[in-house]
């Protein structure tokens, strides 16, 4: 009889019948027992409880959300890649997971997370623009253009698409198209240290530091200029061999350790630099814009315009 109580219970739950339902079925199944003969001893031994279900994974609370975008990327990657495990169709998790991975350097990762989001929404302004960060962040500046360009279309207002796209032009070395993607990004938001920056430094990369200095020294003056404005300004003033000024500008913005070990590297792009063009007033040697060549360094540092590419994107909102 027992027995017969628990199938009827475990067959009607599992059929998604209420407690209550399961407990008259019980019912019916006492009384139809009773009119049977007994035929099994009542100190049988009983069927062991079945296990309750493992109540099903919940979704986390805006709350928790905001907190979770205010940790560190690993941490926030972690709370992100849960989020979406437990809802799949969860645009915002996705974009979420896609900026985390980003932050980590796992490019590839965050380009596929953004690309995810875009199978279930095409037009999703954010997942778009996360796509084509994680591009531009891995150097693949030529993808990146078609998901920037869709945003500029959907939000012909928005700077930050048009910031975007002259990053990925300049990779792919269109740079008049970039500094006419800048220069439409300034036609709205004028004045923008991170719009400002880029141009810089694309100018740098062609060898006018000077133009790159004055741009630059406007954009750090804006109260919104973000750390990496002025550390390109610190860099582009150690090129021109200004290092008392750059100096002055690390010992600001960095700890110690850190800023020693930057102006180890200023004094050595100075001292390549210095080299270069007196190498070139000799008729040898790179010319202007090919890059430099510090002697005091085994190896050839980073040309501005690649070093630019990730660091413009990570806090700017291009």
């Amino acid at each position: 009889m027992c027995r017969k109580l628990a199938l009827a219970a475990t067959v009607l739950i599992g059929a998604g019948v209420s407690l209550a339902g399961a407990q008259a079925a019980g019912a019916a199944a006492t009384s139809a027992s009773a009119a049977q003969p007994m035929t099994m001893s009542s100190t049988a031994p009983q069927p062991a409880a079945a296990a309750p279900a493992p109540a099903p994974r919940r979704k986390a609370t805006p709350d928790e959300r905001a907190a979770a975008d205010r940790l560190e990327p690993l941490a926030r990657s972690a709370f992100w890649a849960r989020e979406v495990d437990v809802d799949p169709t969860d645009q915002v998790a996705g974009v979420r997971l896609a900026s985390a991975l980003r932050a980590l350097g796992q490019y590839a990762e965050a380009a596929n997370s953004a690309q995810r989001v875009l199978v279930m929404a095409p037009d999703n302004i954010d997942a778009l623009m996360e796509n084509a960060r994680a591009y531009v962040a891995e150097g693949q500046g030529f993808y990146a253009i078609a998901p920037a360009e869709r945003v500029r279309k959907l939000t012909p207002k928005d700077w930050r698409p048009l910031s975007l796209l002259g990053i990925a032009y300049a990779q792919v070395r269109r740079g008049d198209d970039a500094m006419t993607a800048w220069g439409q990004a300034l036609a709205l938001s004028p004045e923008n240290p991170a719009v400002l920056s880029n141009m810089a430094m694309e100018l740098a990369a062609q060898g006018d530091a000077a133009q790159a200095e004055t741009l630059l020294r406007r954009a750090a003056a804006q109260p919104s200029a973000s750390l990496q404005v002025r550390q390109d300004l610190t860099f582009v003033l150690g090129m021109e061999g200004k290092l008392t000024e750059a100096e002055h500008r690390l010992r600001v913005d960095l700890p110690p350790d850190q800023a020693d070990a930057d102006l180890a590297y200023l004094k050595a792009v100075s001292q390549g630099e210095a080299s270069r063009q007196e190498a070139s007033k000799q008729g040898g040697g790179p010319k202007q814009g090919e890059g430099f060549a510090p002697a005091a360094m085994a190896v050839t540092p980073p040309d501005p315009a690649s070093a630019r590419s990730w660091a413009s994107v990570k806090g700017s909102g291009g």
